[in-house]
């Protein structure tokens, strides 16, 4: 085995979490879940062991003290007892135990493969509760018709801008982080390249509703005072629209249309693209996964098989690919973004 100098379990968990976003290429978001599950596995093992007071407040324990000797005393059998624990005092669905355990297999093997902590990877035999599959929600044509005409409707200086958001999301299936990413050296013709999930990029072919909305956006787009030039989708401030400016607008349309905001988010847009394109399209599913990103180890190999003339006739067979923006009155934006405002829709 080789060695490292003892460190608390809490550097070992920051090393852990550096490595895992540099070299494991995870999401931010993955690596704040992780951080959380750790530390909350953590709290757990030190109240079983009797190291804290039964009435100490469970979310202000400190892991401070949490040793090596200690790290190196945990068994499988705690492994089971915190599932168990997750369960049935913190009420976890299987979904979010699954979670954790992926982060406890993915530290434990860290510290023994890597950090050179532990002989041996307790969680290794660790297994996942099996999870139901649950159809995902969706638009049905209609509603997503009734969606885009809502948005179009609008007299809004930025209803050219939301109306190419909505197109690209319902017709390519996009990720929010991607479409927040898009740049404006992203696209070259009708190919669009999005950084995916862990940084990976991957090629999407835009369909002529997409290229029709972007040609009516850019008309429209600030071009001088901008925060973020580089940037497609520009807020009013002119800086790079934010996730949460798109998912307010998102749930505002979506509202305006009649539908249920608490059904129907901007995932729930993916979901809809791909539905649209397998229902009516007759898409084949390998060239599905390519188009939505959805790449695994049991899967890449299939997915290198699929030729761009498919990924291409996919995204064409969405039925709103045939939907074009009538002539908007809304007037044109500003040169420069306007200051001050505190919506940054």
């Amino acid at each position: 085995m080789g060695k490292m100098a003892e460190v608390e379990l809490y550097d070992a968990l920051e090393r852990f979490l550096g490595y895992f976003q540099a070299i494991k290429a995870r999401s931010p978001l993955t690596i704040r879940e992780y951080r959380y599950d750790l530390i909350l596995f953590s709290r757990y093992i030190l109240l079983r062991r009797g190291l804290i007071k039964p009435d100490q407040d469970f979310n202000k324990i400190s892991i401070a003290n949490f040793d090596n000797e200690l790290l190196r005393s945990i068994k499988l059998t705690d492994l089971y007892a915190y599932i168990t624990w997750l369960s049935q005092e913190r009420r976890c669905a299987p979904a979010t135990r699954a979670r954790k355990i992926a982060a406890l297999r993915a530290f434990f093997s860290y510290l023994k493969n890597k950090a050179f902590i532990l002989d041996e990877n307790v969680a290794a035999e660790l297994e996942s509760p099996k999870l139901l599959k649950k159809l995902p929600r969706y638009l049905s044509l209609d509603e997503s018709r009734k969606l885009l005409e809502t948005v179009e409707a609008g007299t809004s200086e930025l209803t050219a801008r939301d109306y190419c958001i909505l197109t690209l999301f319902l017709n390519c299936g996009l990720r929010l982080a991607e479409l927040c990413g898009i740049n404006l050296t992203s696209i070259r013709g009708d190919i669009l390249t999005v950084i995916g999930k862990g940084g990976k990029e991957r090629t999407i072919y835009l369909n002529g509703a997409c290229m029709a909305a972007l040609d009516a956006y850019l008309e429209q787009r600030p071009k001088t005072g901008l925060k973020d030039p580089e940037a497609l989708f520009i807020s009013r401030l002119g800086k790079r629209i934010s996730p949460k400016t798109v998912q307010y607008l998102i749930k505002k349309y979506i509202r305006s249309a009649g539908l249920d905001p608490a059904r129907y988010s901007v995932h729930k847009l993916r979901h809809t693209a791909a539905t649209l394109m397998y229902k009516y399209g007759k898409v084949d599913i390998r060239a599905l996964q390519v188009i939505l990103g959805h790449v695994s180890v049991s899967t890449t190999e299939i997915y290198t098989h699929v030729d761009n003339e498919s990924l291409h006739h996919a995204v064409e067979q969405n039925p709103l690919s045939a939907i074009r923006p009538r002539q908007s009155a809304a007037s044109p934006l500003p040169d420069s973004a306007q200051e001050g405002e505190e919506s940054e829709e």
